[in-house]
This record gives structure tokens, C-alpha cells and sequence, in this order.
């Protein structure tokens, strides 16, 4: 496994879509390299904004620490949705950290992307409720 780090591996940019800014590749990346490890704060949510229920990540799965979400650092909550994504993600549990890595190699200026619906971090999902839960509208992206 390769491990690179940000900046300048990776960049915020403007996708062109709906979706708005995304995260892209600034190198070729191969697949399982280790594209970001992002540290994470882990708490125990109780009511938030909205608009921050959708950066976080359910630490509880990820880690086996029920109850709790992470907000990750660095690009980790920047990145968009797709189905089937590039990256997948991982908990570090020792060092309090997300893990991004490739699941297929990625072209330069290619949008980094991770699969919201989901368990675990993988990068397929079967549904696609994530949007509902948080009542967000897939807007065309054409």
C-alpha cells in the first residue's frame, strides 16, 4: 500500500454538477493505496444542526463504539456520495482516524468519492435512503 498525503495529493474543486465542490485526485491513484487519513473528534450526538448530522460518520459502526458519530478532519467529510464510490472508509480506532482508500485506481482530476447508504464504509450500497433520512433532494446533475 502506498501512502500519500494531502495537500497536494488531493484538491477541493468545483464538481460542474448540483452537487457543488468536490474532492479530486492530483495524482494517479492505485488501487488500496491510502489516499487520506483523516483525524476524527468521536462524541455522543444529541441534537444538532442538520447541516452538520450530514458530515458526520457513524463512528459507532465503523468502530464497534455504539452510540457515537465522528466529524472528520482534513477532506474526510468534504468528500460526495456516489454509487458504487472509489474510496471506501475504515475506522482507525488506536489513532482516532478515518482511513480513505481506493477501491479501484483513479485518474488524475478525478472526483473522490465514498458511498453515504453504505454500512461499514464500503463503497456499494442496495439503497439509497441516506437522502430521505436527512430529507435532502437529489437534484439532476446533468
Amino acid at each position: 500500500m502506498n501512502i500519500r498525503t494531502s495537500p497536494p495529493g488531493i484538491y477541493v474543486g468545483d464538481t460542474g454538477t448540483a452537487k457543488g465542490r468536490g474532492v479530486f485526485a492530483n495524482y494517479p491513484i492505485k488501487l488500496h493505496d491510502l489516499v487520506e487519513l483523516s483525524p476524527v473528534i468521536v462524541f455522543r450526538p444529541h441534537t444538532m444542526p442538520r447541516i452538520v448530522a450530514t458530515i458526520l460518520f457513524n463512528w459507532g459502526e465503523l468502530a464497534q463504539e455504539p452510540n457515537t458519530r465522528a466529524i472528520a478532519f482534513g477532506y474526510g467529510s468534504l468528500y460526495n456520495h456516489a454509487n458504487p464510490a472509489n474510496l471506501r472508509y475504515e475506522a482507525d480506532v488506536e489513532g482516532r482516524a478515518i482511513r480513505f482508500i481506493a477501491v479501484r485506481d483513479i485518474a488524475v482530476d478525478e472526483e473522490l468519492t465514498i458511498n453515504y447508504n453504505a454500512r461499514g464504509g464500503g463503497p456499494v450500497s442496495t439503497d439509497n435512503n441516506w437522502f430521505d433520512i436527512f430529507g435532502i433532494t437529489l437534484l439532476n446533475e446533468g
